[in-house]
């Protein structure tokens, strides 16, 4: 069968399944999301096994070592999984919430609640756990899911949707309500960006290449999630014994997310007193180093060894033990340099100055501005939305990790006493 009679068969699956989802109750949503959190748990074994065969293809392949740490499961990644999906099942029902009342003059009584979307498609690499998470959060918020991983984790995300489908099978919701889309082509991308009409939305997660390419090719309504070319920005008025391990929490914590750092700007005023021991600190914990000629200067006299960086380097997300290190005369240097090479995705400004904390803030166009905090927290889990399916910078609907609420649109529902227009 083609790809798109393959596509909207499932598609048409998922609409008549969603049907139990919208007569589900929230705690019959609830207790499902609970069950697959438990189902995971108890099935580590057998997801361990097949996450096993998709590392061992990806070794084979080559893949770069940032990717292979995307694809891989653990006990404790099962387990972080698993605590996700109990936090979303725990938060309160994003459904049939009133947005805004009101009464008019002539009588009709409006109010405006929230739906969910319908259909939603998920197109996304390597990490198997976006299938829990996106499921989980879709399934709450009374949405179907078309799950279209990567072939890289086909063996798991196989068993994690056989698992899903397994404990819907014991509920009122019917399984079709999750479907995992084949992945051995690139076919059912291109299928699923053009089943408008039977998808009511598609979110892309991971590379640049792939989002721009969703974004682009879908006439299907899409969120946008993004590339994340962080900086952490040290200010003069900086603690700088708060400033060092800020910055290697969010470049070194896990390097290969889109909420880790690629670029440090550090106030000249600072920048004797802080650089040694901070470049130091990235190489011994791996780091390669891309600076400008000013910070190359002060890690060639502490034997520090770094090259100066292109051009490209400002604006690459590396996903890996790589960053970017330029020293700048303001903080308004600092936000034009954010501003050229930044992807509106997260920001930090180590500094104890509220006004600079609040002009950095101002200045900072994008989905979240940290201070005096790791750029790691730029997550639905840490923020308290259990999981997410993506972190959207784009600026319509979505912005910033997205959770139940931003899973759901809204209807419009009129009472009137027989008025005409």
């Amino acid at each position: 069968m083609e790809a798109t009679a393959v596509v909207n068969n499932l598609a048409s699956l998922a609409r008549a399944g969603a049907r139990t989802l919208i007569s589900a109750t929230a705690e019959e949503r609830s207790a499902v999301v609970r069950g697959i959190a438990d189902a995971l748990v108890a099935n580590s074994a057998r997801i361990l096994k097949a996450n096993q065969e998709d590392l061992a293809r990806a070794t084979a392949s080559g893949m770069q070592s940032s990717m292979v740490d995307r694809l891989l499961l653990t006990e404790e990644r099962i387990a972080g999984m698993a605590d996700g999906a109990r936090q979303v099942a725990n938060l309160p029902d994003p459904l049939n919430r009133v947005i805004s009342e009101r009464t008019l003059e002539n009588g009709l009584h409006l109010k405006q609640v929230s739906v969910p979307f319908g259909v939603v498609g998920m197109v996304y690499e390597a990490r198997p756990n976006v299938t829990i998470d996106a499921a989980a959060i879709l399934l709450k918020s009374g949405n179907a899911s078309l799950l279209r991983g990567s072939s890289s984790a086909a063996s798991s995300n196989s068993v994690l949707v056989e698992i899903m489908r397994e404990v819907l099978a014991k509920s009122s919701i019917s399984p079709d309500v999750i479907q995992n889309l084949p992945s051995e082509d690139r076919s059912t991308v291109a299928a699923l960006l053009h089943a408008r009409g039977k998808v009511d939305l598609v979110i892309p997660r991971g590379s640049a290449e792939l989002i721009r390419r969703v974004v682009d090719d879908s006439s299907v309504p899409t969120i946008e999630t993004g590339a994340g070319v962080c900086h952490v920005y040290v200010d003069e008025f900086a603690d700088l014994n708060k400033a060092l391990p800020i910055l290697m929490n969010s470049k070194t914590d896990r390097p290969s997310v889109c909420n880790a750092a690629e670029t440090l700007l550090v106030h000249e005023a600072v920048a004797e007193n802080f650089l040694p021991s901070a470049l130091s600190s990235l190489r011994k914990a791996g780091v390669t180093l891309h600076v400008d000629a000013a910070t190359k200067a002060i890690a060639d006299a502490h034997g520090v060894h770094s090259g100066l960086a292109s051009e490209a380097d400002w604006s690459t997300e590396y996903n890996a033990l790589e960053m970017n290190v330029a020293i700048v005369p303001s903080l308004i240097a600092a936000a034009d340099h954010i501003q050229m090479y930044g992807t509106q995705h997260t920001e930090a400004i180590v500094t104890e100055n509220i006004e600079k904390a609040n002009q950095f803030i101002a200045l900072s166009d994008c989905a979240a501005v940290m201070v005096n905090a790791s750029t790691r927290f730029t997550d639905g889990e840490q923020m308290g939305f259990g999981a997410e399916i993506g972190i959207s910078n784009q600026k319509l609907h979505a912005r910033g990790p997205m959770g139940l609420e931003q899973m759901t649109t809204t209807t419009w529902i009129v009472w009137g006493s027989g008025q005409i227009r």
